[in-house]
């Protein structure tokens, strides 16, 4: 399991309960291991105010919200405290203010690993909803979305290929490690989008921890998709038509690492990390990405000066969407809208105008900078980072 432990506490006592021994040291101030869960709990279940249970409707019309489960530390631990928290709502009011639905996306297509995991899961939380999706699934549910089958290199019919084709088609026409990540990373968004919404879910509550955002704002920008951080790393009404939460944002990763094993060590068995350890960047510079440099950079920076995770992500969510983003056309491929309609290379690649940039005069694309520089194009020329 990546990241490591919170430093463990000297012999005194719990700074909040004062009961109790100390068993971690958390931000400078020695918890014990009830109040440590206490904290974590706690940080996580207020930014879902709206969903106490005063606010539910009936019983059978209960709001639904979406988890997607991953399996890694982060939304693991999400699943886990969301389940406490609607067994507290239960026992104290016979009530529950939100049902859940998980999903679990399954990138190897039907393999017996990912159906193992997605059961243990279920064994252990089983008042939920559980559904597993391949990843090319996602152009079944989106049948008629002309602009995502449009961006298939085919030589056959795209409306005519099966799902499986078409996702195998995008992975090999993309020419580097980075462009393979963030093409994967938004075909799952889009995936997890279309599901919420074809299943009648309010909301998607994400499990991405303070170290997660800071990674996607440091790393979406590097990557041309700056201009969508207000919709990516806030609470809210997402473009991609459902609302986005993000309930661990306040918790950092490695907070989450010591949760896990300290105060809920039942989760270890549950956590499927395929690497242990910090992580490490790839020795070849044709297999490292963007993600997971950033990766590297927030782990090791988290380890010693937590304060400017934080930061990153306190800062990112001051950003506001521009007026009229409602209205802007949005990108085929990660869906955002795209302010003035800057689509493609030309609109923000450094000269703002037509024919530069290996762009020609004319050429119409429905993709922004970002996407534009992951999934290669007739029209453009420009070397994926």
């Amino acid at each position: 399991m990546p990241g490591k432990h919170l430093p463990r506490a000297a012999d005194e006592p719990c700074d909040k309960c004062k009961l109790k021994m100390s068993a971690i040291l958390v931000r400078a101030k020695p918890l014990c291991q009830d109040c440590f869960a206490r904290y974590v709990h706690t940080k996580a279940i207020k930014r879902l105010e709206s969903f106490r249970v005063n606010f539910a409707a009936s019983q059978d019309h209960r709001r639904k919200i979406l988890l997607p489960l991953s399996y890694g530390v982060s939304s693991t631990t999400l699943l886990h405290i969301l389940d406490l928290h609607l067994k507290t709502q239960r026992s104290k009011t016979n009530r529950a203010g939100f049902a859940i639905s998980v999903l679990s996306i399954d990138e190897a297509s039907q393999s017996l690993a990912h159906a193992e995991r997605l059961e243990k899961v279920r064994e252990h939380y089983p008042d939920h909803e559980y559904t597993s999706l391949p990843l090319h699934h996602v152009f079944r549910l989106l049948p008629d979305d002309a602009s995502l089958g449009a961006l298939v290199p085919t030589s056959s019919d795209p409306a005519k290929a099966n799902s499986e084709d078409q996702l195998a088609s995008i992975v090999a026409s993309l020419t580097s490690a980075t462009a393979r990540a963030d093409v994967l990373s938004t075909l799952r968004t889009r995936l997890v989008v279309e599901y919420a919404k074809q299943n009648s879910c309010e909301s998607i509550v994400w499990g991405d921890s303070t170290t997660r955002l800071a990674e996607k704002t440091l790393a979406e920008t590097a990557k041309g998709r700056g201009f969508s951080l207000p919709w990516q790393v806030s609470d809210g009404t997402s473009p991609l038509g459902t609302n986005f939460h993000y309930p661990l944002r306040d918790v950092l990763k490695k907070e989450l690492v010591s949760y896990v094993d300290l105060a809920e060590p039942i989760l270890s068995s549950l956590v499927y990390e395929p690497f242990s350890g910090a992580t490490q960047a790839s020795m070849s510079s044709k297999k490292t990405t963007i993600d997971d440099l950033m990766k590297q950079y927030f782990e090791s920076v988290e380890e010693n000066f937590p304060s400017i995770v934080s930061n990153v992500v306190r800062t990112t969510g001051k950003l506001e969407t521009p007026p009229g983003a409602s209205s802007d056309s949005c990108c085929s491929l990660c869906g955002m809208p795209v302010p003035g309609g800057h689509f493609g290379v030309h609109g923000w690649g450094g000269d703002q105008h037509h024919g530069v940039d290996g762009v020609p005069a004319g050429t119409s694309t429905t993709l922004c900078y970002g996407c534009t520089r992951s999934i290669p194009q007739p029209s453009t020329t420009g070397a994926t980072t």
